[in-house]
């Protein structure tokens, strides 16, 4: 009896181990297939190339062998690592697989907005393709989404014809209607704003509710193209920063490590990138000492003449200059990007920056140079303050005059965005609204106003999220009541730049389980 005992219950033990051995390999491939969708999803949202996650497997290999004493578990764990399939083409396919996904989700949400809005780029990458990039912005009922809806190669011409044609057929092909875009923003581009065939009015064909806009954030920047002695002045920087071989380059960064600068090398300027302008100028006047003793150490040609340059307080003046300005302008340029920005947020900064320029011509004009304490280093008198400085400024600010027009929301309008609370509901406020949004029903818009008003609930979650939330809480309540290939790099893309996350679970249980190297 005893032996029979001890039989059935060796059994059961035996039987009980080979159950959850049997379980752990069934479930194995699956746990191995979710780790490397979890590992391609975190490469691509960093943007790194796809043999990085080889790397990653090595990187887990070794902290297991470091950080594990125990050989067994050390064994098990390695070979668990082992079994994830991390190879180049491996992390190719699941940033397909989770491309695919959340552009899935994305186009669902898409299919249910009544209204969303549409921002559309051109631009060339380095295969010399054309990538016609288009951004959505939409409510998904719960929140504002803002999320790359696709990126479009164009093989040959780029008119307006050819982007509208290739447009028209993605929303086609996705189920997705063009009369729902009520606001599209593009570039100054012919092909784009074109009063023909201009993407804007081709598309106003087929929507003719759509408001058509130049982008904000590219009008701040063509408003301070340069002419004149200030264009001489910053073509002779970036002059002295692209003259440099590659010997007297690494002379120049060694010099900089032996005298402790600030910075290490100076930075190299790029039309396309915006920002690169100001960050080389300001580069340029932090190391000027450092680059007269490097000119002075130089038997270059070219050096005497550069020499010669900085070491003119005029040039270096309106050099700081620049740089100061270009510093406002950056910090303009920055504040209008991001997400979640109001078309309030960015109107006020556009015509904030005026009242600056007042700011700035104003302390230029009576030599005090506040607002501008590197050329403040270099102008020993009032005297050198030049007519180029003021010139710039306002013509600086007649341009922004000229991109505003038409820019300017009424106030009510903007007081009502940012606290509903404080506008009176008697005014003319209905009247307003209707200018900027004519679909607009004023005898409904009041009485909701009204409701919205009596709410205690209302007033305390605008204190406590802001106007975005608060006005997304609105609607929701309301409706309670009622080398890369082209491919490819639209799937890194999106990914990178996307903020749903993907249905791991459902994508390892909806796919087959394989191991890979």
């Amino acid at each position: 009896m005893l032996y029979k005992t001890c039989f059935c219950k060796g059994y059961s033990q035996r039987h009980y181990q080979i159950s959850c051995y049997l379980k752990d390999s069934f479930f194995l491939p699956e746990r191995a297939t979710a780790a490397s969708l979890r590992v391609s999803w975190i490469l691509a949202k960093k943007k790194r190339p796809f043999t990085d996650s080889e790397t990653v497997k090595d990187c887990m290999l070794a902290v297991v062998d470091e950080v594990i004493n125990d050989d067994k578990i050390k064994t098990s764990v390695a070979s668990a690592i082992k079994n994830v399939p991390l190879s180049d083409t491996s992390n190719i396919r699941r940033v397909e697989i989770l491309a695919a996904d959340v552009y899935e989700t994305l186009l669902g949400d898409l299919m249910k907005a009544d209204n969303m809005s549409i921002a559309v780029d051109e631009s060339t990458d380095k295969t010399d393709t054309a990538q016609l990039c288009i951004y959505v912005r939409f409510f998904d009922s719960k929140c504002f989404r803002e999320e790359l809806l696709c990126l479009l190669p164009l093989e040959g011409h780029t008119t307006g014809d050819i982007v509208f044609g290739k447009i028209s057929i993605f929303f086609k092909d996705n189920g997705l209607d063009m009369m729902h875009v009520c606001m599209l923003v593009t570039d100054g581009a012919p092909s784009m704003t074109g009063k023909v065939n201009g993407l804007a009015a081709r598309w106003s064909t087929v929507a003719p509710q759509l408001i058509s806009l130049h982008c904000i954030v590219h009008q701040a920047v063509l408003c301070a193209k340069l002419s004149g002695a200030l264009k001489t002045t910053m073509d002779n920087v970036m002059a002295f920063i692209r003259s440099t071989s590659s010997l007297q380059h690494r002379l120049f960064c060694m010099l900089l490590s032996e005298m402790s600068a600030e910075h290490h090398d100076l930075l190299l300027p790029n039309d396309v990138r915006w920002l690169s302008k100001g960050k080389a100028l300001e580069r340029f006047c932090g190391l000027r000492e450092e680059i007269i003793t490097f000119l002075r150490s130089s038997k270059q040609k070219k050096a005497e003449t550069h020499l010669s340059r900085i070491l003119d307080d005029n040039f270096m003046a309106d050099a700081c200059f620049l740089s100061d300005i270009f510093k406002h302008l950056n910090d303009l340029n920055l504040a209008l990007q991001g997400r979640d920005k109001t078309a309030i947020d960015l109107v006020e900064q556009m015509c904030t920056f005026p009242v600056k320029l007042d700011l700035f011509a104003t302390d230029l004009s009576i030599g005090r140079m506040l607002h501008f304490p590197p050329p403040r280093k270099c102008i020993s008198s009032p005297a050198q303050i030049t007519d180029v400085m003021t010139d710039f400024i306002a013509r600086l600010k007649m341009n922004f005059a000229g991109r505003l027009d038409g820019l300017v929301l009424p106030t009510e309008v903007a007081v009502f965005v940012r606290d509903p609370f404080t506008v009176a509901i008697e005014g003319d406020l209905s009247a307003r609204a209707k200018q900027v949004v004519p679909s607009i029903d004023e005898g409904k818009f009041t009485l909701e106003l009204v409701d919205m008003r009596s709410s205690v609930t209302m007033a305390q979650e605008l204190c406590t999220n802001g106007p975005t939330m608060f006005w997304t809480n609105v609607n929701v309540h309301h409706n309670s009541r009622c080398s890369l290939t082209d491919r490819t790099l639209h799937q890194c893309l999106r990914i990178a730049l996307t903020t749903y996350e993907p249905k791991v679970t459902a994508l390892v249980q909806n796919k087959k389980c394989h191991f890979s190297h």
